[in-house]
């Protein structure tokens, strides 16, 4: 008997209902699917159809079916076909899309220079209270496994966990269904202590795997390291007499160079960010002087903007100047190209 499209998506929605409930599932609730459109009946003949090939089961007389071990063999194949290909094409993506943003915030950073007149700065976009899409984990020798983790924005991270004994090919499988099950589209706020635990729990004696991985979707969440900053017309400073002190102007071109401190100017304007990505000027923020978490730039003004590539991707670009710069048209500069980053990588 062959293993038709209609046979699939009825396996995997008794499958999805089961691992979501632990019950026997029944015709009219796979009906009641809005992507089905089938009848009661129909699905009862494919049902039977599927118990007779051995993918389901049926527990009781007058009860519904559950997945048999082929069945979740069926499913776990498909789903991790699908993701391995899924994670490739997106790996392909990714590079492609960093290449090309790279080169346009290098253009920015350079347009806000020469348009004001003065310094600037831009931040590659970093993951701001990301969920997690998908884990997938395979076997890299005896040893180790590696987990890749993609999160919202489409970031992919690799993180390799050092395992006691070797995990065969079901197990990896087995603990990919367990993971994606419970973690898919869940925020690092709502994996709570009881949901691991009961993870823990159903990972029996391979729990510290799944620990492992929680601490690694953990870290990728919350990584920043690879935070990139463009800057240009740092040398814009020496047109400003209060800016051009030689050690006024060295401690400023010294902070460009280095990064380090941008780094805390950047962390502090994200920081002041609501849930919808706007500080209470509409993304604008103003240091004036001491204000500023960069002690060099203490006799200067820095304007910042944020802007937002897709959900939970967010950067932020820079103008840094003296005092008595022109705060409309920095404004309006930053403002304008906002606009522009969010046309090119249409966001909505």
């Amino acid at each position: 008997m062959e293993m038709t499209e209609r046979k699939q998506k009825i396996l995997e929605a008794i499958i999805r209902n089961y691992l979501d409930t632990g019950e026997p599932v029944g015709s009219r609730t796979i009906s009641k699917y809005e992507d089905m459109n089938l009848s009661s009946a129909t699905i009862r003949n494919e049902m039977s159809d599927l118990e007779e090939m051995g993918y389901i089961l049926q527990p009781h007389t007058s009860s519904g079916r559950i997945p048999s071990d082929k069945g979740y063999r069926f499913y776990v194949d498909r789903l991790m076909a699908d993701k391995e290909k899924e994670v490739s094409e997106m790996h392909e993506m990714v590079v492609q899309k960093a290449d090309q943003l790279s080169e346009v915030l290098k253009q920015v950073a350079k347009l806000l220079a020469t348009n004001t007149n003065y310094a600037a700065m831009i931040t590659t976009p970093q993951i701001h209270r990301n969920k997690l899409k998908f884990i997938q984990l395979s076997k890299m020798d005896e040893n180790s496994i590696l987990a890749v983790i993609v999160v919202e924005g489409n970031i992919l991270k690799n993180k390799i966990i050092k395992v006691d004994q070797e995990l065969d090919q079901d197990t990896i499988l087995k603990l990919n269904l367990l993971l994606n099950t419970h973690l898919n589209g869940l925020s690092l706020e709502e994996i709570n202590l009881g949901l691991i635990t009961l993870m823990k729990e159903q990972a029996g004696i391979h729990s510290d795997v799944v620990g492992s991985v929680i601490d690694a979707v953990a870290d990728v969440i919350k990584a920043d390291e690879n935070l990139e900053i463009y800057t240009s017309g740092a040398n814009n400073i020496f047109k400003y007499p209060e800016l051009s002190d030689n050690a006024k102007a060295s401690e400023i071109i010294s902070a460009f160079e280095e990064k380090n401190q941008l780094t805390e100017l950047v962390n502090d304007s994200l920081s002041k960010l609501n849930d919808d990505g706007e500080s209470s000027e509409h993304g604008i923020q103003v240091y004036i002087g001491s204000e500023t978490p960069v002690a060099s730039m203490k006799d200067c003004s820095v304007v910042t903007a944020t802007y937002e590539l897709e959900e939970g991707m967010r950067g932020m670009m820079s103008i840094i100047g003296p005092k008595r710069m022109d705060y409309e048209k920095v404004a309006k500069t930053l403002k304008t190209l906002q606009d522009q980053l969010d046309q090119i990588y249409k966001k909505t």
